[in-house]
C-alpha cells in the first residue's frame, strides 16, 4: 500500500511525492529500470533483478522509497534514501543514493520536490546531514544540489568490487 504524500507546493507545478509501498513496486521499478539506464547499468534483458530488489528494500523497510507524481503526467521520479550512521558527527546520517526523472518529467519540478522531500523528513527525523553522490559529468544534478544547499565535499570516493 502507498505511503502518505505531501504536495511540493513551492514548486508552482502540483508535484505530490509520495512513500512508496508495495503496490508501487511496479512503477517504482520502471523508473528504477530508467535510472540504471542513465547510468550505463544493464541488467540482463528481461531480468526481474530491479523489481526485485526494489521490492526487498521496500518490504524490510530498509530504504525509502519517494515518488513524485505531476499531475497529467503521471509518476515520473523516485529517490531512494538508505539510513546510515556518521562516526565524524557521532550522528545518524542518510545516503540519498537514487534520484531519478524519466525524460517525461523533466522540467516540471520533480527532482527539486523529491530533493526537498528528502532534506524535510531527514530534518523531521534528526538526522545529522544527508549525502549524496553524482557523476562528474552530471552538471544539470550538480546544479540542482548546490541551489538546495549541498555542498561538494574534499574526499576522494573509492570502492572495491567483490562479485
Amino acid at each position: 500500500m502507498s505511503g502518505s504524500g505531501r504536495t511540493q507546493e513551492q514548486q508552482g507545478a502540483g508535484v505530490s511525492v509520495r512513500t512508496a509501498g508495495e503496490a508501487d513496486v511496479e512503477v517504482a521499478a520502471a523508473l528504477f529500470r530508467g535510472y540504471l539506464e542513465f547510468y550505463g547499468v544493464a541488467p540482463e534483458a528481461g531480468s526481474d533483478a530491479p523489481r526485485a530488489y526494489l521490492a526487498e528494500r521496500i518490504a524490510k523497510d530498509e530504504s525509502l522509497v519517494l515518488l513524485a507524481d505531476v499531475p497529467g503526467a503521471g509518476t515520473v521520479g523516485f529517490a531512494q534514501v538508505y539510513r546510515t550512521f556518521s562516526s565524524l558527527t557521532l550522528s545518524t546520517a542518510w545516503i540519498l543514493y537514487d534520484l531519478y526523472v524519466a525524460p517525461a518529467g523533466r522540467r516540471s519540478g520533480a527532482a527539486r520536490a523529491l530533493l526537498r522531500e528528502v532534506l524535510d523528513r531527514a530534518r523531521e527525523a534528526g538526522v545529522g546531514g544527508v549525502q549524496l553522490e553524482t557523476a562528474y559529468d552530471n552538471h544539470v544534478a550538480q546544479g540542482l544540489y548546490e541551489a538546495e544547499g549541498f555542498v561538494r565535499e574534499e574526499f576522494h570516493v573509492y570502492s572495491h568490487e567483490l562479485g
